[in-house]
């Protein structure tokens, strides 16, 4: 008889909602992937390294060209001295692996490791898989900022890791200078490590930067930082990710992750290196999707849903409340998917005790027609 490692733990709520979304026709503004294609540059680079020589595994930590330039585009974007692309970059099959690989190689069984909720549903099962215990601290409402007198009561000798995720997913809250300093004096007589989810580093908006554990000397020794070529490139189904971290502790991930993917698709590494060097692939990003933001929160005005703020990432959150009162944000995710034609994500999902506080997730990552379609679709919602 199989014991379940996880027996609490179905399938996520994102490819549930996707699945719903299929079943009715719905528009998908749930899951977070765009519904367009990545750069051509990127494509034609893919399809002419198809055609090539290069058809086996990469090296394990990832080609050396593409971690040369990681290197040099982390210093340029960052300001910051240049990662040593040999010992501190691991190339990973998406960021959820590179997560996956990094609590896996520093969790013992018995640790602590520190999440705020809301959390990407990724982090709290590879926590239990490694046999550690998640601690939450929830982020502080109405704009999910840290309550750092509740980081610092909830840190213990046993706390071995602690996790953080700017841009934030699903809220959109992109933390600030002041943020990364509370954090280092928090943690300035601790021994836990910290894991820095920055996949959508690239997605800040209203002229404010995205600001990089990397960036503070005092974070940056004890920090693994995990970026996504898959969100840059709008090439989610890639799964390319990479991690940052000091060589000691690279040299622990690397464990890992010889182990459970062993190598990333040496194509999709090529076709990446092709593009990479040229900041216009990325620099974009920012005035990109903030116009995309901007539009789908204009095309709402008036439709009953209250908009929260969306500082980076390519998330909105929004109250329903006025347009379906009572209501649990599951039922009404699932009744404005099957009857509106819209799926979203109740964000109840992200919190590991299902907390609910009446609020759902858009993902504005579509083209422009889609969320015009959307809009059209939601403005007409009545749900009593």
């Amino acid at each position: 008889m199989l014991t379940s490692k996880l027996p609490d733990v179905g399938t996520s709520i994102f490819a549930v909602m996707t699945q719903l979304a299929t079943e009715h026709g719905a528009i998908n503004l749930a899951q977070g992937f765009p519904d367009f294609n990545p750069p051509a540059a990127l494509t034609e680079a893919l399809v002419r390294h198809a055609q090539g020589a290069q058809h086996q595994y990469a090296p394990m930590p990832g080609l050396p060209r593409l971690r040369e330039l990681i290197a040099t585009k982390t210093a340029a974007v960052y300001g910051v001295p240049a990662p040593d692309p040999a010992t501190d970059i691991t190339v990973c099959s998406g960021a959820t692996e590179a997560l996956f690989a990094v609590i896996t190689a520093v969790v013992q069984p018995g640790d602590e490791v520190l999440v705020l909720e809301p959390a990407y549903d990724s982090y709290a099962p590879a926590i239990r898989l490694a046999g550690g215990r998640p601690v939450y601290v929830p982020l502080r409402l109405p704009y999910f900022r840290p309550d750092w007198d509740q980081v610092r009561a909830a840190l213990t000798p046993r706390t071995r890791l602690v996790m953080v995720n700017t841009p934030h997913n699903p809220t959109g809250t992109v933390w600030t200078a002041d943020d990364w300093q509370q954090l280092a004096e928090a943690l300035a007589s601790s021994d836990a490590l910290l894991l820095s989810d920055e996949v959508y580093e690239h997605m800040v908006f209203d002229g404010r930067p995205h600001r990089s554990a990397l960036q503070h000397p005092e974070l940056r020794a004890r920090a693994f930082v995990v970026s996504s070529f898959g969100k840059t490139y709008h090439a989610t189904g890639w799964k390319v990710g990479y991690c940052v971290a000091p060589p000691a502790l690279s040299a622990e991930v690397r464990r890992v992750h010889q182990f459970v993917t062993f190598a990333v698709s040496t194509l999709s590494q090529l076709a990446i290196a092709d593009v990479l060097g040229d900041a216009a692939s990325y620099d974009y990003l920012p005035a990109f999707m903030q116009h995309k933001r901007d539009l789908f929160r204009e095309l709402l005005q008036g439709s009953g849903f209250e908009l929260l703020p969306s500082e980076g990432s390519y998330f909105q959150l929004a109250r329903y409340q006025q347009l379906a009162p009572g209501l649990d944000d599951v039922t009404f995710a699932r009744r404005l998917t099957a009857e509106a034609g819209v799926a979203v994500v109740p964000v109840s999902a992200f919190y590991h005790d299902g907390t609910d506080h009446g609020l759902v997730r858009f993902c504005f990552a579509k083209q422009d027609d889609t969320l015009r379609a959307a809009a059209e679709r939601l403005r007409r919602v009545r749900l009593d």
